[in-house]
């Protein structure tokens, strides 16, 4: 009976042996989880192409905190780069654009398209959505946006915790009212999602197809975006077909749990930082980590939440006191010599009492050295001053300016008819060539606004290059292009010789370039047909008066919408004499290098490099046609044989198509004749031969006469049909060159002046 005892005795110890062992191997294992979960592999990627991904995120198993915080880092990269690409878990979908320990997720979200009128239009694209396991989207940071001006959208969800069906409709006839930059719910409209939402579909439909609003908006979108993240444009209802995606931010959080109930499994909490805290999240359930006031790092590691060295900030509060950093905090001091605490917000540092002889001492050193540093500082700045008068009087001379005084002297003119104004002057109109002072830029050179002290507006041309050879001709062309008065052309004011390269000064025109109220939408429904025939008979008027009734004749060269200026009240002004070319009266052409635009190019002179006056007609005659058409000079967006507009347009009146091609609203029963008639005198003027072709004054007299019969239609029937028979039956053989829009041609057959460097046009044609 002892022995059996003993042996029981025994068996029992063994067993709380046994059974403490267990114990501690479970404590060591959970210990071991919980410690592997806050502490990943250090081997661990961090990185996915350019995104970096922090932890309790991770791209692969050890390196995150659950599997809902799985990237996948896909190797097969974006189409056109060699990055890899982040997705959420394995979804290869969701792109993952950041990841903020603040408790946010950026991915991109795809876009619904509606597009009932293109050829190829498929009905799924108009549906689009997206769903989430793990993370709620946020109702603050993102909406739901409608873009167009015949669209419905419809958002909703039948699967997640949150049924729910919003929408957002954008109705309108035409793009008046619209507003850049605001969705107001004309051609665009947003409304909020709902809090707590894990998923959404959202499905785009319109009420008439877009029939009705087509010309300017063929489709329409809708997408889920961060606010701050679109912009509305009225470019966008024609230029969005290309945006697949937008960003949208997610809200993640720690689990399901809040603070309080995760604090008491220590094993699983996740603020593992020393000086970290917990706060719930406030879309949905789960919590969040931070670090204290006076620390930084990333809370959800061991020691990731680190002492910020705030004296090493800009922003401590020591001012320029000495600053002392401690654990999560920092003090200020005086130095020696000064009391007080330090601080910006406190009583600050004041010197201490001292010696009053030691203060005199003090101040008068102090005033020596200042005398010493000022007095030094004037004689450098009197030398500069006086090295760049010499410069500047250097670059007058080379320049020709005591030519250009010359002349003005011998003719007896004033200095205010041709001005030569001095480069401080200039400096000081522009703001010292200030960026935002420029107007346009181009291959030769930059034009500035420039304010002159009277307060008048100018523009200031700043070329690149300058011919040294060609300085009498350049000051000859100067003083011509000077007397030039007309109301229909802008002035040069007078020059500036002080610089390296001359500077040109013209009148400056408030309302952009004819170019710009054609084709730009929100301005061209503004430009009605009468608008356009006066802006037709000014330019006319402008160009015969430089061929017929200058001292020299003037061959523009150039002639384009670009190149034509409006001013407030709609008048034209022809600038940008940049390629012009001035002709002796006993001349009917020249030779010369081929200089133009594609597109509105003398295909005559093109290939003779023979420049006469009817090259301007020919010009002239392509900005008639985009005034009747509102089509531009050259366009991928025609078929290939009519990417040039003069060969479109006389290919559609040979053909009696006219009245398909011409801007529709300037069609009406009333003008159809007289648009008939100026589309007879644009394919006139458009003739390959240059003999064929009218001359301005005749074009101008042709168009004033078609005013003056709108505005009395009884001179109808009075009027003769021989001349216009004479100008505009003639056959015209088409020009087409294949290359895009505002490209310069030039090929080499003789030479040009100095003053078509200085006056090469730039991309705004002022």
């Amino acid at each position: 009976m002892q022995e059996s005892s003993s042996l029981q005795t025994v068996l029992l110890q063994q067993q709380a042996a046994v059974k403490l062992l267990l114990g501690l191997l479970a404590i060591s294992a959970a210990t071991f989880v919980a410690t592997a979960a806050a502490k990943p592999n250090s081997s661990c990627n961090r990185t996915c192409g350019l995104l970096e991904i922090p932890y309790p995120f991770g791209t692969s198993k050890g390196c995150y905190l659950d599997s809902s915080f799985l990237i996948t880092c896909n190797s097969s990269s974006k189409a056109g780069t060699r990055t890899p690409t982040p997705f959420l878990r394995r979804s290869n979908v969701i792109e993952v654009l950041n990841i903020s320990l603040d408790g946010e997720l950026h991915v991109s979200a795809p876009v619904a398209r509606d597009c009932p009128q293109e050829l190829d239009y498929n009905p799924n694209n108009s549906y689009t959505a997206l769903s989430l396991r793990g993370f709620s989207i946020s109702y603050t940071k993102n909406v739901l946006t409608t873009v167009g001006c015949d669209s419905l959208a419809l958002i909703g969800s039948s699967t997640s915790d949150k049924n729910y069906t919003t929408g957002c409709v954008s109705l309108c006839d035409n793009i008046d009212g619209m507003v850049n930059d605001s969705c107001s719910g004309i051609g665009c409209c947003q409304t909020p999602i709902p809090d707590g939402i894990k998923d959404f579909k959202v499905s785009l439909t319109s009420l008439y197809k877009h029939s009705k609003v087509r010309k300017f908006n063929p489709c329409g979108f809708a997408f889920v975006v961060e606010k701050k993240e679109y912009n509305f444009s009225t470019l966008d209802l024609q230029n969005m077909q290309d945006k697949d995606v937008f960003p949208l931010v997610l809200d993640w959080a720690v689990g399901s749990k809040t603070c309080e109930d995760a604090k008491k499994n220590t094993t699983g909490y996740a603020c593992k930082a020393a000086n970290s805290e917990c706060y719930n999240s406030k879309n949905g359930p789960g919590y969040l980590c931070n670090c204290f006031s006076g620390y930084q790092g990333n809370p959800y590691l061991f020691n990731g939440c680190q002492d910020i060295d705030e004296c090493k900030t800009p922003n401590h509060g020591c001012a320029d006191h000495a600053c002392f950093n401690h654990v999560g905090s920092y003090t200020c001091s005086c130095p020696k010599g000064y009391q007080g605490d330090g601080l910006r917000n406190g009583t600050s540092c004041i010197p201490k009492p001292t010696n009053s002889k030691n203060i005199i001492i003090a101040l008068c050193i102090g005033i020596s050295l200042l005398v010493l540093l000022l007095g030094g500082s004037l004689i450098l700045l009197g030398l500069k001053r006086r090295k760049l008068m010499k410069l500047q009087e250097k670059y007058f001379q080379q320049n020709g300016g005591l030519m250009l005084q010359e002349h003005i002297l011998n003719q007896g003119r004033s200095m205010e008819t041709t001005k030569i104004f001095s480069n401080d002057e200039l400096k000081k109109a522009t703001n010292n060539y200030d960026e935002s002072r420029v107007l346009g830029k181009g291959g030769y050179g930059t034009v500035y606004k420039g304010v002159l002290p009277d307060n008048k507006e100018v523009a200031i041309k700043k070329s690149k290059i300058c011919d040294k050879s060609q300085i009498e001709q350049f000051i000859n062309e100067v003083i011509l292009l000077t007397q030039i008065n007309h109301r229909n052309v802008v002035k040069l004011l007078g020059c500036c010789l002080e610089t390296e390269v001359p500077l040109l000064v013209y009148e400056f025109i408030t309302n952009g370039t004819l170019f710009d109220h054609i084709h730009d939408i929100s301005r061209a429904s503004s430009l009605s047909w009468e608008k356009r025939l006066k802006i037709a008979i000014e330019v006319a008027r402008a160009l015969a008066y430089l061929h017929s009734e200058t001292s020299m004749p003037i061959i523009h060269r150039d002639v384009k919408s670009t190149n034509i200026l409006l001013d407030d009240n709609h008048i034209a002004k022809v600038a940008d004499f940049g390629a012009s070319r001035l002709i002796a009266l006993d001349q009917t052409e020249i030779t010369t290098l081929v200089q133009g635009t594609l597109g509105y190019l003398d295909p005559e002179y093109f290939q003779t490099g023979q420049l006469t006056e009817k090259s301007d007609v020919y010009s002239f005659g392509v900005v008639l046609a985009e005034l009747l058409t509102g089509e531009q000079a050259i366009s991928s967006y025609r078929p290939e044989s009519y990417k040039n507009l003069a060969m479109f347009f006389v290919s559609a009146v040979k053909e009696d198509r006219l009245l398909h091609i011409l801007e529709d609203h300037i069609v009406n029963e009333g003008n159809i004749e007289p648009l008939k008639e100026v589309a007879n005198l644009a394919k006139g003027c458009l003739r390959l031969r240059g003999e064929d072709r009218p001359t301005m004054m005749e074009v101008a007299m042709e168009l004033e006469g078609l005013r003056i019969m709108g505005k009395h239609p009884w001179g109808k029937d009075k009027q003769t049909t021989e001349e216009t028979e004479y100008l505009l039956s003639a056959p015209t053989v088409p020009f087409n060159i294949d290359i895009g829009v505002g490209s310069s041609v030039s090929a080499v057959s003789g030479s040009d002046s100095m003053i078509n460097q200085l006056l090469k046009p730039l991309d705004d044609g002022r």
